[in-house]
């Protein structure tokens, strides 16, 4: 099988790359840019299968679509899942959140070879998509959790909420009032229901409220610790691979 990463943060290609070898897939072929994927393109014969960042950095990664007719498949990979998820499921392989997690990417892979040979290429609509991401559906995000206490419901209003996270296969609102509660929803099934301007996944184990945030510090191997108001239970660290969407969403 040939594949090739489009990724334009060159840490998280290579993590891709080595979590390819582990499922015995080879990709030899990274490219960064808009640029250089099209001059790739013009003159490499095309892959079986691309890992498709969105967003590159020299503008979205439909644009090499605009000017190369491709017929491979497609993954796509993203931070921003406020980016009309659903129509890349539809119109490709599958899609993979940053941090791409080993589990979700061998079953993207897994759906990929479980095609038929006769419909192995996809039919993309760049045009579509390109226009939700410009203007997104409107959605209805989560105002609050009711959780319980004892042997009573309590309301918890979702700007109470400091930060998220799971621990020893629970998951816990911490509130401003300095208190935890345990949540029904595990923190993937959060993905859509948190509002992604507010409330930002910065590991597999934390959800941060951005106006809980107290103070950002540099940490070890490039990452970031985050201070919120009140939480101080363990350290929140920020994953490699998010710091630079993390200061995206901070601005």
């Amino acid at each position: 099988m040939n594949v090739i990463i489009i990724e334009d943060e060159k840490p998280s290609a290579r993590r891709l790359q080595r979590m390819l070898k582990t499922l015995n897939i080879n990709a030899e072929t990274m490219l960064h840019s808009v640029e250089e994927s099209i001059d790739w393109f013009q003159n490499n014969k095309h892959p079986d299968l691309i890992f498709l960042d969105i967003q590159l950095s020299d503008g979205l990664s439909f644009e090499i679509f605009e000017a190369i007719e491709i017929k491979s498949a497609v993954i796509f990979t993203t931070a921003y899942d406020e980016y009309a998820l659903q129509a890349f499921k539809l119109n490709s392989i599958d899609y993979l959140l940053k941090p791409i997690d080993d589990d979700d990417l061998k079953t993207a892979v897994e759906k990929y070879k479980g095609r038929t040979p006769q419909n192995q290429s996809v039919t993309l609509d760049f045009n579509d998509i390109k226009n939700l991401l410009v203007n997104p559906i409107e959605r209805e995000y989560k105002k609050r959790f009711s959780v319980k206490v004892g042997q009573h419901l309590k309301l918890i209003n979702i700007e109470d909420i400091e930060c998220i996270y799971s621990e020893n296969k629970g998951t816990y609102a911490f509130t401003n009032e300095g208190r935890n509660y345990l949540l029904d929803s595990t923190l993937d099934q959060l993905e859509e229901e948190l509002e992604p301007n507010v409330f930002f996944r910065i590991s597999r184990k934390f959800y941060v409220n951005i106006n809980a945030i107290k103070d950002m510090v540099s940490y070890t191997n490039s990452r970031l610790q985050i201070k919120l108001n009140r939480f101080n239970e363990q350290d929140i660290i920020v994953a490699r691979e998010r710091v630079k969407d993390f200061k995206n969403w901070l601005e």
